[in-house]
């Protein structure tokens, strides 16, 4: 892409503002400069999630000098929303998420951007990881199990700092905390994704040790995005899985108290196993039914569910 297609491009900057956030004054101008040295028109949106006082009166303060959209949610609804909620006031061709502290230097923001003209999203990567021992084996068992399920070799899902095209907001569905996982869900609907290394800032580097439930709730995140990648299109794959080994462990269990009351006579009348067994029984046909009522319904809406994207149609 030449320089005048460049100039023709709009970026617009989305920056979420939810729990933890940098002296906000300081680091618009530190982002403002790098977003500048793009060349390309831009917007800055900010939206803060939850209503915080003092982040709206210091971008107020902001706003009576520079240009820029403030977007105000009602109540804590999470980073996935606040994002959405951007886009729908988002009016550039290319979307740069930054967070409201310093993962990257903003000097790195020109690269990211230019990374954009050969594909369809760029994700930056903290590297050298300049973080404690402790949050780089954090990161590390988080990101190789992320690689475990999907094809895309990401090293740093925790850094929110991404460059993407408009079309990739309007075809990836965001909610929850998915957007995390943004990057491998783009690349699962077929989208260019490439990773690019970055300085990572001095101010993010310190030791950050979580609560057990955010923890936990990772795992989750994990376990929903695995399910969203391997058996959307394919549920009764995995509730049949999981259905037929529930019901294979009750059918055996059941056929061995059988074989005990009719070979050995041993009284089935105050077994509790029987009961348990039988259970079991009729829990996998459960699991294995509601696959089947998933496949009805993924047949169904098959002709409206996209499951492809086109990379060019040479004529």
């Amino acid at each position: 892409m030449n320089q005048t297609d460049r100039k023709m491009k709009k970026l617009s900057v989305i920056i979420p503002i939810t729990e933890r956030y940098d002296p906000i004054t300081k680091l618009f101008h530190e982002y403002k400069r790098g977003v500048e040295a793009t060349g390309l028109e831009y917007e800055i949106i900010y939206v803060i999630d939850s209503g915080n006082p003092d982040a709206l009166g210091e971008l107020a303060n902001i706003q009576r000098t520079e240009k820029l959209t403030i977007i105000t949610l009602a109540k804590w609804f999470g980073e996935s929303i606040a994002l959405n909620a951007a886009y729908g006031e988002a009016t550039g061709d290319v979307l740069l998420t930054l967070p409201a502290y310093k993962q990257v230097e903003a000097s790195e923001i020109p690269r990211l951007v230019k990374a954009i003209d050969e594909c369809d999203m760029v994700i930056a990567r903290r590297w050298p990881r300049r973080d404690s021992t402790i949050n780089k084996l954090q990161s590390s068992v988080f990101n190789f199990m992320l690689r475990s399920f999907s094809d895309l070799r990401i090293h740093d899902a925790g850094c929110s700092v991404r460059v993407f095209r408009r079309q990739v907001m309007e075809e990836v569905p965001l909610y929850g905390d998915l957007h995390r996982f943004f990057p491998i869900m783009a690349h699962r609907h077929g989208f260019k994704t490439v990773e690019l290394d970055v300085e990572q800032s001095e101010s993010d580097a310190f030791q950050r040790i979580y609560a057990p439930g955010i923890y936990l709730r990772r795992l989750l995140d994990l376990l929903t995005v695995f399910f969203l990648i391997k058996f959307t299109k394919k549920p009764l794959r995995f509730f049949g899985l999981v259905g037929s080994s529930i019901f294979g462990l009750g059918f055996l269990a059941t056929i061995w108290l059988v074989s005990e009351r009719l070979f050995f006579h041993v009284a089935l009348a105050d077994r509790p196993a029987l009961i348990l067994s039988s259970l079991l029984i009729v829990l996998g046909i459960q699991i294995i039914a509601i696959g089947l009522i998933g496949e009805i319904i993924i047949f169904t809406h098959a002709k409206d569910l996209k499951e492809y994207k086109i990379d060019q149609i040479i004529n």
